[in-house]
């Protein structure tokens, strides 16, 4: 396989992870090396296919429903890397829906790493904060935007 050819099957196979995911497709796994690893931010990070598995179903233990905006990510592939940058919503267990336009903007980054055509390290960037419960940090944040905007 040419290199072009190999870098287009990895841009595919990045966006094909996000379709899975969006479908809750446990075969989202036949994308990733056995030994591959994922980090989520507080979660951290888990290694192989059963750790990446235990990851999806906790996750999905939160989630009722993601769905990412796959027509309008932006790519940035180079060498074994593949950068997906975009936005994403949902609902989670708690009733809660994201994003939210105001503190929760539905964005992350992924840094996909590739062996071959497969995923070997998966690096998630995004607030897992889907629903801005984390009180303190909302907080924060609505107090540090109304500085932002000054006196009404």
């Amino acid at each position: 396989m040419t290199d072009k050819l190999l870098q287009q099957q990895r841009i595919d196979n990045a966006v094909d992870y996000f379709r899975r995911v969006d479908r809750a497709d446990p075969t989202v796994l036949d994308l990733f090396t056995d030994d591959a690893t994922l980090y989520f931010p507080k979660f951290g990070e888990v290694r192989g296919k059963a750790g990446i598995g235990a990851f999806a179903q906790a996750f999905g233990s939160e989630i009722v429903a993601i769905e990412h905006d796959i027509e309008h990510f932006d790519i940035y592939p180079s060498g074994d890397v593949v950068v997906v940058e975009g936005r994403e919503k949902g609902h989670s267990r708690s009733g809660g829906a994201w994003p939210d336009g105001v503190l929760s903007q539905g964005r992350f980054c992924n840094v996909f790493v590739f062996e071959g055509e497969r995923i070997k390290k998966l690096s998630i960037y995004t607030d897992p904060d889907f629903n801005s419960d984390d009180a303190p940090r909302v907080a924060w944040a609505k107090s540090f935007r109304e500085a932002l905007a000054g006196p009404a």
